[in-house]
């Protein structure tokens, strides 16, 4: 069964209005269409922008689309332009002005990136010119490149640290060949190289050292090393030229050897080769390790074989002295004799003892080695012991006499120089005092030099012997000068030192009062913080102070630091406890809350108050801050990626409800009534059952889908309105035969013959209720026709009058009009409406045929058997063809 639903005329565009200004809100309706052009003209518009930011700007600050100003806004990446626009919408458009705001963040962040790149490409250039290149500057400039991102300038950067790495590859060859250097000149006097060679090596070491220290990389060897092998190679250097020495004077002895063992015996004297021997060079010591040793000791073997070999003058006979006396001595003993020549005198004198013989040995190895105070010392004790020898009557052979007597000879020789060349070292120390004030020493140095002249002076002292008067006077002087600044500087750094022993009291003193002030109650704990800091930092500063008194202030302030660190101590455990707390609500934040970022900022503020109020050691500090930011960063990073996954899923949201809009949209013309309430009635719940869509495209998703369900309702609405028209034509029909019935009944002259059963089933069947309700009125019609006909027309012409009264009234409610000549009866209709509608309080025209709806006056409609004129019929048949077409 149809049910009907009839509107206000001003519902539609297109219907007339009605008399009573029941259609009003039709004048409204203008402003969509226009709102709807206007859109279109700034769409068109906005087709044509087509990149350019300069018009896509213009565009959003005089549009007043906010979708087409979010499309428009997609075009713009221009700094100024961004800034302009963010300016400009920040109250109006929030996600235009959310989106330029990202968009210059990202570029400030890039801006940012970019000039920490050129500063860290800057400094790797400096670092390619730099002299001195260190690896962990190098280290400190890649962690700074790898927080860094700058696609421009990566190629720049690693050009500049390829050249870095290539400088630090030659440094660390450098320093590797350095030390492979040293150790090979280390190793050198282990493998008893012959002269020659040793030369030839020594000269290839220092080649290489020369070309190291003229390498663009030198700055880079240790000064230590290099220092080393400067010694190490001058140690070799002069064991070189004493072995070369050494080997000249070796073969000079060997060829006098050779020489004179060529000769005849009787040419030989022994004094004249003592004294040819001994004015050869000198030989290496005969404890000298190694072959040269050897070599000088068989060479004094042969020369003493030699003369052995010599026949010996008879040694004269000492006369007994009277008293103990030193012997006159005879001539001096050559170079080579040795203990056992005293023997060959005969058994009538004996020698000197072991010891005695060995004292000889070291003053004459002493003098060898020009060690005068060892020669001097033993040349002292050889004169005790023979004054004691002489006391028991002990001589000495003619050997050990001529060789005593040879070596105090060479002791008063060598001292007499040593004495000139003292004197002259003097002269020359003078000098060098006297050129210490010129120099710009340090003062610390200038006294070391100074100290260090002074002990050289008493150094030559002791080998050379006292040095005149004048000399002295002159030396102290110098010394007295040159130590003046230095004198001057030391008394200004005691000066200094009791000064900061005074400042040192006065930080005792200031930490004592904030211990009283602090038990008072009267200072606050940040301030007894900031005052530790502040007196621990002074106290680093404090500088020199004796030991002593350095030693006791310590201890005071010690003291006095301990008595407020102890509660300050205990109050920041306290304030470490609270922000572990705030640690621990953080990490339970649950970042899917819509609170998290609110609950977390008033962590962070709390966390910055408690800060300020208490603030603790920095690395205590930082080791909780750095917690609380790992913290805040894994919440933001969670809710990041929860945002992202709830970001995935609304887009997944939107194609699902972009799918439900495109399979509307393409049943929508096919609609029929019996699918489209199926179809509206899934689509809405798969729609209410797909979660949330990209806030931004929320109002377009919105708008598709309700255009597709208006437009599928539309569709439904077109074909129920238009099988409303066709039962409407049904019953409009039967309804005119049913009158055209009626008025034969109501005529007495009308045709007897007409077949009214066989036209009725002509007409198609309406609706089966009002089909019913025809047929019911047909047969009373039909069967008055054949019996009762002037009763019948008696009713219908009665039926007249009400049948115009409701029909004016449906006219009424349908807001159709009724034509001038019922415009009094009309108004008079409408005012009874009204009072009707307000005594019962409906909304409707009121009355007992509105009772039922539209469908129950139009069944009464039909049902009613009344006599009408043409005027009448057309008038009904227009209410039953605006009832049809209003058909629900």
């Amino acid at each position: 069964m149809f049910e009907f639903l009839f509107k206000r005329p001003g519902d539609k565009p297109g219907d007339k209005p009605a008399a009573d200004g029941a259609g009003a809100g039709a004048q409204a309706e203008p402003a969509a269409p226009a709102s709807a052009s206007q859109r279109a003209l700034q769409a068109e518009r906005l087709s044509h922008i087509q990149g350019d930011e300069g018009a896509a700007a213009e565009f959003i600050l005089q549009c007043e689309f906010s979708e087409l100003r979010l499309t428009a806004a997609e075009f713009i990446h221009r700094p100024d332009l961004l800034e302009r626009v963010h300016t400009a919408m920040r109250n109006t458009d929030r996600r235009v002005a959310k989106l330029m705001q990202s968009r210059l963040d990202a570029y400030r962040h890039h801006e940012a990136e970019l000039r920490r790149a050129q500063a860290a490409v800057e400094q790797a250039q400096a670092m390619v010119q730099d002299e001195l290149l260190t690896p962990n500057h190098v280290a400190d400039l890649d962690r700074r490149w790898s927080v860094i991102t700058a696609p421009e300038l990566d190629g720049t950067y690693q050009a500049a640290r390829a050249a870095l790495g290539q400088r630090l590859e030659a440094q660390v060859g450098l320093q590797r060949a350095m030390i492979d250097r040293l150790a090979a000149l280390r190793r050198l006097p282990l493998e008893s190289l012959p002269a020659n060679e040793l030369a030839a090596r020594l000269e290839a070491l220092a080649r290489e050292q020369a070309e190291a220290l003229r390498a663009p990389e030198r700055a880079s060897l240790p000064k230590g090393l290099v220092a080393e092998f400067g010694l190490e190679h001058q140690k070799l250097l002069a064991s070189l030229h004493a072995i070369e020495a050494g080997q000249a004077a070796q073969a000079a002895r060997e060829a006098f050897l050779a020489e004179q063992q060529g000769k005849p015996v009787a040419e030989l004297q022994p004094d004249a080769l003592r004294r040819e021997w001994n004015r050869l060079p000198a030989l290496p010591a005969g404890g000298a390790a190694g072959a040269a040793g050897d070599a000088s000791s068989a060479l004094q073997r042969r020369f003493d074989e030699l003369l052995a070999s010599l026949p010996q003058p008879e040694p004269r006979k000492p006369k007994e002295p009277k008293e103990p006396r030193e012997p006159k001595p005879a001539r001096p003993a050559q170079e080579g004799s040795r203990p056992d020549d005293a023997r060959q005198d005969g058994t009538r004198q004996r020698g000197a003892d072991q010891q005695f013989i060995d004292n000889m040995d070291a003053m004459e190895a002493a003098l060898q080695q020009g060690s005068l105070g060892t020669a001097a010392e033993l040349d002292k004790a050889l004169k005790e012991a023979r004054e004691k020898d002489h006391g028991h009557g002990v001589r000495l052979t003619t050997q050990q006499a001529d060789r005593l007597a040879h070596l105090r000879a060479e002791l008063k020789r060598l001292s007499d120089w040593a004495r000139w060349g003292g004197n002259v070292s003097r002269e020359e120390l003078i000098k060098n005092v006297e050129a210490l004030p010129t120099q710009n020493l340090a003062m610390s140095e200038l006294a070391k030099k100074v100290g260090s002249m002074r002990d050289r002076w008493k150094a030559l002292d002791s080998l050379s012997g006292a040095a005149p008067k004048s000399l002295w006077e002159r030396f102290d002087a110098a010394c007295t000068t040159a130590y003046a600044p230095a004198a001057a500087h030391f008394k200004h750094l005691a000066d200094e030192r009791h000064g900061n022993a005074a400042r040192g009291e006065k930080l005792v003193e200031e930490a004592r009062n904030e211990i009283a002030r602090l038990q008072s109650g009267e200072a606050d704990w940040k301030h007894v913080a900031g005052t530790v800091q502040r007196l621990r930092l002074a106290w680093s500063h404090l500088g020199a102070i004796d030991r002593k008194e350095k030693k006791r202030l310590d201890g005071l302030f010690t003291d006095a630091l301990n008595v407020l660190q102890a509660p300050l101590e205990q109050q920041r455990k306290t304030e470490m406890a609270k922000r572990e707390e705030i640690i621990e609500q953080a990490a339970a934040i649950d970042p899917h809350d819509r609170h998290a970022i609110d609950t977390m900022r008033a962590l962070q503020q709390r966390w910055q108050e408690q800060a300020r109020a208490l603030p603790l050691e920095r690395k205590a500090e930082q080791a909780l801050w750095q917690r609380f930011r790992a913290v805040c960063d894994g919440v933001f990073q969670r809710r990041k990626e929860t945002m992202h996954e709830a970001d995935i899923e609304r887009r997944a949201h939107e194609a699902a409800k972009e799918a439900i809009s495109a399979r509307l949209e393409a049943a929508a013309p096919d609609v029929t009534a019996a699918t489209a309430g199926k179809l509206l009635r899934d689509a809405a719940a798969e729609w209410q059952a797909i979660g949330p869509v990209p806030r931004a495209h929320e109002a377009r998703v919105e708008k598709r889908y309700h255009a597709a369900v208006a437009a599928v309702q539309q569709q439904l609405d077109q074909a129920r309105r238009a099988a409303g028209m066709a039962q409407a034509g049904l019953v409009r029909d039967k309804l005119r035969l049913v009158q055209e019935l009626e008025g034969a009944v109501a005529a007495p002259d009308s045709p007897q013959d007409t077949d009214w059963e066989a036209r009725w089933r002509a007409l198609p069947a309406p609706d089966a209720e009002l089909e019913r309700v025809l047929r019911a009125r047909f047969d009373a019609a039909l069967g008055a026709l054949q019996a009762g006909r002037e009763a019948y027309a008696q009713l219908l012409e009665r039926n007249r009058a009400p049948l115009l009264h409701d029909l004016l009234r449906m006219e009424i409610g349908a807001g159709i009009d009724s034509g001038p000549e019922f415009a009094r009866e009309r108004l008079k209709l409408q005012v009874e409406v009204l009072q009707s509608s307000l005594k019962s309080g409906q909304k409707g025209s009121g009355g007992k045929a509105e009772q039922g709806g539209p469908a129950a006056q139009l069944r009464a409609l039909c049902a009613t058997p009344a006599l009408v004129d043409a005027r009448t019929a057309s008038r009904i048949d227009q209410l039953v063809l605006r009832l049809g077409r209003e058909a629900k």
